[in-house]
């Protein structure tokens, strides 16, 4: 009778997966001859019979996979019985588990003057106590409450007709092996005791999980005409427009005070966004590189500011025009704003309205993010995304204070605009908001 193990078939291997059998339990096989197709870790490769003979059984089914030298055949005479053989080589597998598990966790090492030396163990932080019903100590159950014990153990304790529950266990994890098995045979009592008397003893109350009874739910909604445009645009962009990012940092003390005057008189309240539209448009006077186009066979520098002010709505993002931005005041910016943001939630905006933009802000500092990048609204080569303005320490002239600073990350078109460009803008920018005074000139 020939025992047909995982064959280890390459270097690396260290299990197996049965790809195909070619033969079926009762066929008569040659030595030689394809027996089955087995998948390693570099290839499929085709396994042939050790032996002649029957094949009397088949241990490892197609798609499973295990570790090599596990039986997953056996040949020989049409009518042997291969029952012991099997029997034989699951006892030794759980005297093999046995002795792993009887093993100490932690080996002993000699130091260079010969001593000997090992890791001093680590003691388990103590646990709260659970209210619960006392039951056996130190158990260890799965989700479903089984216990845990080596299949020796399990055989042991089945012949000796013992409660599994009653047996403290010493092996990996608290799993039950024979040795506790042994123990428990040979004094029961002083267990059962323990268990008895709880207020005498040092018995660990193991923790009762409840079982969660859910229930698994979703809702799928049909897309949006308006959520397959944004899609198919960012899409577009994000794969289309090669990105870059730059990131800077603006102190916003002087704004923070500046507008805190201006609302004293303003007809409309001037909110910091509106400062940023104001900035950002007066930046781009001074950079018409950033304020441009691309047109595919050509670039649009654009003369005029058209700030596009992304509003978050429902079902995405809508993007309403300020136009002009540079020429206009900001209680007049602040005004616009106001407006064209109602009409952007209620769903009012007209085409023009959302037409025409030059250059996109994206404010998500209101909501606490410090910062974040955005993707490009074409037909844009930039986008400027704007964090909130929070109190940080700075070192100002060597010393340290105090400062309301905000981050900004701007995306470019890299076929448009250049690292410099972007830079040289955003220097400009920042200037115009650490000095406010400069956007009235």
């Amino acid at each position: 009778m020939e025992i047909v193990r995982m064959p280890l078939m390459s270097d690396t291997m260290t299990e197996g997966t049965i790809v195909e059998w070619h033969k079926k339990v009762g066929d008569a096989v040659e030595s030689a001859e394809l027996l089955a197709e087995i998948e390693t870790d570099k290839a499929t490769m085709e396994f042939e019979s050790p032996e002649d003979g029957e094949l009397l059984y088949i241990g490892v089914q197609v798609g499973e996979t295990v570790p090599v030298n596990t039986i997953i055949a056996i040949i020989g005479e049409k009518g042997d019985s291969f029952q012991e053989v099997l029997d034989e080589e699951k006892k030794k597998e759980e005297a093999s588990a046995e002795e792993l598990e009887e093993k100490p966790s932690a080996t002993s090492s000699s130091n260079g003057n010969g001593l000997s030396t090992s890791p001093s163990p680590v003691s388990p932080l103590p646990s709260a106590p659970q209210p619960s019903t006392l039951t056996a100590p130190a158990l260890v159950s799965n989700a479903g409450g089984r216990i845990k014990a080596s299949p020796l153990a399990k055989r042991l304790a089945s012949e000796n007709q013992i409660d599994l529950s009653r047996i403290n266990g010493t092996g990996g994890a608290g799993r039950i092996i024979k040795r506790d098995i042994e123990a428990f045979l040979a004094n029961p009592e002083p267990l059962a005791a323990a268990t008895a008397n709880p207020a005498n003893s040092a018995v660990t109350r193991p923790v009762m999980t409840p079982a969660v009874h859910g229930q698994e739910a979703f809702e799928e909604v049909a897309i949006s005409g308006m959520r397959k445009t944004i899609a198919r645009r960012l899409a577009e962009s994000k794969f289309g427009a090669p990105h870059f990012y730059l990131r800077v940092s603006i102190n916003m003390d002087q704004v923070w005070d500046t507008r805190k005057r201006m609302n004293e008189f303003s007809p409309v309240k001037i909110s910091f966004n509106d400062i940023v539209i104001k900035a950002a448009a007066v930046a781009l006077r001074y950079h018409p590189n950033v304020n441009s186009s691309w047109l595919g066979d050509r670039i649009r520098f654009n003369k005029h500011m058209h700030i596009g002010m992304a509003v978050a709505v429902d079902e995405g993002l809508l993007v309403p025009v300020l136009r002009f931005a540079d020429q206009k005041s900001l209680s007049q910016i602040a005004a616009e704003t106001n407006d064209l943001g109602g009409k952007a939630k209620n769903k009012k905006l007209s085409l023009q309205e959302m037409e025409g933009n030059t250059f996109t802000i994206s404010n998500l500092g209101m909501m606490g993010i410090d910062e974040f990048t955005a993707i490009i609204n074409p037909p844009d080569a930039c986008i400027m995304a704007v964090g909130a303005i929070k109190q940080v320490p700075v070192v100002v002239d060597g010393a340290l204070s105090i400062a309301r600073m905000m981050n900004v990350t701007m995306s470019c078109d890299h076929r448009v605009v250049d690292g410099a460009t972007g830079a040289l803008f955003l220097q400009t920018f920042k200037s115009l908001l650490e000095d406010p005074s400069r956007m009235l000139v």
